[in-house]
């Protein structure tokens, strides 16, 4: 008998929805009818007859619920153990290691190579150039101050009404010494001409750049030209001492390239003059200014190095003939730094 829509027959039978709690779905390969209901093309799987194994954190979790559920928490087993955090420094550990967490064993071994890396590097330039220039000269004339290196650039460009003596002291063994730039401004120094001359090179890359002509080898042309200039004027100024029988040392070497050094202060302020733009007269001036103050100062300053009296250290001009000599090369020496700055400012 056919099945007709008006009649009072029962519906046809539908398949049950599978509600067992232990069935796990099957893969989404398996077909799945269109009312959403899943086909079976075999029987539901049987259930082992012993269960799985629960983790111990899910029944941890499981017995918390539960035992909330009733009112009560008891922790099943023993809790994960709480680990202290240390809010400041780890004990054992010295201040400035336990901030980076280095443990003893790799703090000791860290500043032991330090150490050793350290007396290497000493070493080394004690060897090779403990000879040639001593580390305790050299650092003399880097001894200066903040107080020192203002008054020094001060000098340098008003030296017109400055006082020239310079201080002497005597040493541990009673030898009579002078004393260091912070003492002294009146003392050479290394560490103004070192600044000048990177400063220079550093103004002639931008004046480059600010002319569309900048490239990277103009930066080494700039160090190498400035080296040439001060190398030039030191062995101009050495075969001088050397012909008028002036005594030499270690000192005289680094005060005649600190006094070298020197006139990139004035080249400095001829080439800030030349980048604000301040009309050719002016710029002329300004480099006149600035040769006429760098000659007066190593006029006054190289006094006692190629003249020097009874309470210098070096021995005194006693021939009259001598000294005029001396004064004559003095003189040359001042007058041939508007050479060296004429070449310097030219960009």
């Amino acid at each position: 008998m056919s099945y007709l829509p008006n009649s009072t027959s029962p519906p046809p039978l539908q398949h049950p929805v599978p509600t067992h709690p232990a069935y796990i779905p099957e893969p989404p390969s398996t077909p799945v009818s269109p009312q959403g209901y899943q086909r079976y093309t075999s029987s539901p799987p049987v259930q082992q007859p012993f269960a799985q194994p629960i983790p111990p954190q899910q029944a941890v979790r499981m017995h918390s619920d539960y035992a909330s559920s009733h009112g009560q928490y008891q922790p099943m087993g023993p809790t994960p153990r709480q680990i202290p955090v240390h809010h400041g420094q780890p004990p054992n550990l010295p201040a400035d290691l336990a901030a980076w967490g280095f443990d003893n064993p790799t703090a000791q071994f860290g500043m032991q190579l330090g150490q050793n890396a350290v007396a290497a590097g000493q070493e080394y330039v004690q060897r090779n150039l403990g000879g040639l220039i001593p580390i305790s000269v050299l650092r003399h004339h880097f001894n200066v101050s903040n107080s020192y290196v203002m008054n020094k650039l001060r000098i340098l460009l008003f030296p017109w009404r400055h006082k020239w003596p310079r201080r002497v002291r005597r040493s541990e063994n009673g030898q009579s010494e002078w004393q260091p730039p912070r003492e002294d401004v009146n003392a050479p120094d290394l560490y103004i001409p070192l600044m000048a001359i990177v400063t220079y090179i550093l103004l002639a890359a931008l004046h480059s750049g600010l002319s569309s002509r900048f490239h990277p080898e103009i930066l080494g042309i700039t160090a190498s030209k400035a080296l040439a200039v001060v190398l030039l004027d030191f062995v101009f100024v050495k075969l001088g001492c050397y012909f008028l029988n002036i005594p030499g040392s270690i000192n005289q070497v680094l005060d005649l390239m600190a006094y070298d050094g020197y006139k990139f202060v004035g080249v400095i302020v001829t080439l800030v003059a030349g980048l604000l733009n301040v009309g050719r007269t002016l710029y002329f001036v300004t480099f006149c200014y600035s040769f006429l103050s760098t000659a007066f100062f190593l006029l006054r300053s190289l006094r006692y190095l190629i003249l020097p009296d009874a309470s210098a250290t070096a021995a005194p001009v006693n021939s009259p003939a001598q000294r005029s000599r001396r004064i004559i090369f003095l003189f040359i020496v001042a007058m041939s730094q508007v050479l060296y700055m004429g070449i310097l400012v030219r960009m």
